[in-house]
């Protein structure tokens, strides 16, 4: 049988093309100009992503795209000026694993541009609850192939109890950790972008963070819990 690795490599499966005025708070994360991970806007100055991909990055070679469901192009462009990991981000279990992004210059906003809301420290949605996931991701768990148009899938909020079982004793899922999936595996994503929105009725309630495999049964995917790490989020942005 496969060998289970806790896969920072996101993607997107059985997810529909999505426009980006269904989703003007989704970003595009680039590295030298080339797209690396998701985020959220949350203001004209601040973007949130997930610490895995930012840790240790020089803010100099990075920017981000907005504006655009097409991957590398369109949108506006702006540098990354400061990057802002959760302290006590874990790259070795991905605990905490949030960061805020400060930009050279303010987004301009818009139809295709506009932050997401965010939600009030510690707030819960029940298991079932709807959310919606978006991003660049890989099209399958072994896909070499990028999809150019932005993918997005909705999901269901999964039980906090029944994503430890589904994880065991090898992967430690945390407080800091939102789960989402859907029973039958296949038709819908296991990863995303890294980095990118997982939101509820348009509230920002998680961050793409890792998971196993890919769309397989029972395994749902594994989020930053925004609502847990808002005061991070206040801290640094006063937001």
């Amino acid at each position: 049988s496969p060998t289970l690795q806790k896969n920072f490599n996101v993607k997107i499966i059985g997810g529909d093309d999505v426009s980006i005025e269904r989703v003007p708070y989704q970003i595009s994360l680039q590295y030298n100009g080339d797209h690396f991970c998701g985020g959220s806007i949350i203001s004209q100055t601040y973007i949130v992503t997930a610490a895995h991909c930012t840790y240790e990055q020089d803010p100099a070679a990075l920017s981000i795209r907005a504006g655009t469901a097409i991957r590398g192009d369109g949108g506006q462009v702006i540098s990354v000026s400061k990057v802002h990991d959760h302290p006590n981000f874990n790259r070795f279990t991905a605990d905490y694993d949030i960061a805020v992004l400060e930009l050279e210059t303010p987004l301009t906003l818009g139809r295709f541009v506009a932050p997401i809301v965010l939600p009030s420290e510690n707030q819960t949605w029940p298991a079932g609850t709807e959310v919606f996931v978006s991003g660049w991701g890989a099209l399958s768990e072994d896909a070499a192939t990028f999809p150019t148009n932005l993918q997005g899938v909705a999901l269901e909020i999964v039980d906090e109890a029944a994503c430890v079982s589904a994880y065991g004793m090898v992967y430690l899922v945390t407080e800091r950790m939102l789960c989402a999936g859907v029973n039958e595996g296949g038709k819908a994503a296991c990863h995303e972008d890294s980095g990118g929105p997982l939101a509820v009725d348009g509230v920002l309630g998680g961050v793409v963070s890792w998971g196993l495999g890919c769309g397989r049964p029972g395994i749902p995917g594994v989020y930053a819990n925004v609502p847990v790490l808002r005061d991070f989020i206040k801290n640094v942005t006063g937001i």
